[in-house]
């Protein structure tokens, strides 16, 4: 089998059409000429991703080699493919960037924590990717620029297309990663988030095997130096809740826990932009100013201002701009073990608590389960919320095994004593269709009674069918909505269909037979 050595890479970035590290306004410059994009209003740059409005996870592969085989989590999440249709897409990816007029690349660094960093490598076919990487990742000072190595490397190409009889990808769109290489490929989509998260699942591969628990949360700091995580899927509001002017934020999206405790993985924010407005989301809408990439977003012809409530292209419409552009950061992305541990919920069912809080067993339980609602347009082919359960609220990024992860978050609740909190920020009244989402500010008043540590003694109520302990009252939340069954006009449909979900996490739960029994029993009370 031919073997493609990664100085074709090397090849490609001393090519003379190669633009390297180019500032903000270069790049800016570049999207405006190129026609890749629109200026808004705010000075922000607009870009449009074409059919692919979302992640794409079934075109999403590992090459299966020596060095991964026996640690990769093998299945419809890490699908395998042989390194020689790597090899060979990664080849003509390089050839086809070779003629282009233009390719950039930015050299930077995955990774706050200077002990545990990445540095990383993104080139790409559009200069709005680069701005994009640039906003997100960890930027590389001058002087770091010197002697930067990258030990990963990204190459994006969006209208390089695979044939999928050739190639044995599954569509023309493929993400592709060699961790004997260290190189990613992703080819025949436009959205940007591709980029973000296959550097997160190389980050879920590598960190722990420094001891290091990866994490999809978001995560800040209050005045007394308490940390704070929010787990959840996208779209249940990690970046909207820690965004909070009364804390500083450390990330909105993938953090590493080590040894020092958490530390950022990225160098910006990737927030949703549906119905977003600077009365409701102040931090996240002032953030959006020169340099920030808005994807999808509808402008007005003559003004060019947003319109955040127009989903014509997607519900999935985001701002990536850099941490810096959020007041009340921490700088560097670094802070101390947390306190309190929240893992989000965008309950479709209309049956779950607004707020519980979690034994140790049961945040295990509720940790692998990673219970929520896709939400519309977070990837192709979803149009309305649907029940999942995406283990770590995480299991398309996640290279090995769930259990290994769980196991690592169980070990750091215990040493460090972290008080864990359910929030459902989902709908209330009835299921999605008839009851209505939960008030953005009755959630921000439970969150901020936990960070609190008010509902660490608070009475609480069990719910008879989840198990879950319900606080009897939360300061600025009506005792009304705290128990879910209270809030349905028809207790019986509601009874149905608490039901049913308790069932499909006793159905999913099936999934981990290695756990411990007492994690097992901490589900939910009904059983059929």
């Amino acid at each position: 089998m031919k073997t493609v050595e990664k100085s074709l890479v090397k090849e490609l970035i001393s090519q003379e059409n190669m633009q390297h590290n180019l500032s903000v306004p270069q790049l800016v410059e570049k999207i405006l000429e190129r026609n890749e994009g629109t200026l808004t209003n705010t000075g922000a740059v607009r870009a449009t991703t074409g059919k692919y409005t979302g992640r794409s996870p079934e075109d999403k592969f590992i090459v299966k080699d020596e060095i991964c085989d026996t640690f990769i989590n093998w299945g419809p999440i890490n699908q395998p493919i042989e390194e020689v249709y790597f090899e060979n897409l990664y080849q003509k990816m390089i050839d086809y960037l070779k003629v282009k007029d233009e390719v950039y690349s930015f050299q930077g660094f995955a990774g706050a924590d200077a002990n545990y960093r990445l540095p990383i490598q993104v080139i790409t076919e559009y200069a709005w990717h680069n701005l994009f990487s640039r906003q997100l990742f960890i930027k590389a000072s001058q002087t770091e620029l010197k002697t930067h190595q990258a030990e990963f490397t990204v190459i994006s190409a969006p209208n390089f297309k695979a044939d999928p009889v050739v190639d044995k990808t599954n569509s023309e769109t493929f993400i592709m990663i060699s961790f004997k290489k260290r190189i990613i490929l992703i080819g025949g989509t436009e959205y940007a988030g591709e980029i973000k998260k296959s550097i997160f699942s190389i980050m879920n591969y590598l960190l722990p095997q420094q001891d290091i628990l990866s994490m999809h949360c978001s995560a800040n700091v209050g005045l007394e130096g308490d940390v704070a995580l929010f787990f959840g899927l996208s779209g249940t509001g990690k970046t909207t809740l820690s965004a909070d002017p009364h804390r500083r934020l450390i990330g909105d999206d993938e953090h590493g826990w080590g040894p020092d405790g958490v530390f950022n993985i990225e160098g910006g924010c990737y927030a949703k932009c549906i119905n977003l407005s600077q009365e409701k989301e102040p931090q996240i809408f002032n953030a959006i100013r020169f340099g920030t990439v808005l994807e999808n977003v509808i402008l007005d012809d003559d003004t060019r201002i947003p319109d955040y409530a127009n989903t014509v292209l997607t519900e999935n419409t985001r701002a990536a701009y850099p941490l810096e552009n959020i007041d009340h950061i921490m700088s560097p992305s670094v802070a101390g073990h947390p306190n309190t541990i929240i893992f989000l919920t965008a309950d479709a069912s209309g049956t779950f608590p607004p707020i519980s809080r979690l034994t140790k067993e049961q945040a295990m339980y509720h940790f692998l389960s990673g219970y929520t609602s896709k939400l519309a347009g977070t990837e192709r082919g979803i149009t309305e919320p649907q029940a999942t359960f995406s283990a770590c609220f995480g299991s398309p990024f996640l290279p090995l095994a769930p259990a290994r992860y769980a196991e690592m978050l169980g070990e750091k609740i215990d040493i460090y004593n972290a008080n864990v909190f359910l929030v459902n920020t989902g709908w209330t009244g009835g299921a999605y269709g008839v009851g209505e989402r939960m008030k953005l500010s009755y959630t921000r008043a439970m969150i901020h009674s936990a960070l609190e540590g008010e509902l660490n003694t608070v009475e609480t109520t069990v719910d008879e069918i989840f198990g879950l302990q319900i606080p009897s009252s939360i300061p600025g939340v009506p005792d009304s909505i705290l128990i879910p069954r209270y809030t349905w006009q028809d207790k019986v449909a509601y009874d149905l269909a608490a039901r049913s979900l308790a069932m499909k996490f006793h159905r999913n739960f099936e999934n981990f037979v290695e756990v411990r029994k007492s994690i097992k029993q901490a589900g939910p009370l009904y059983k059929g």
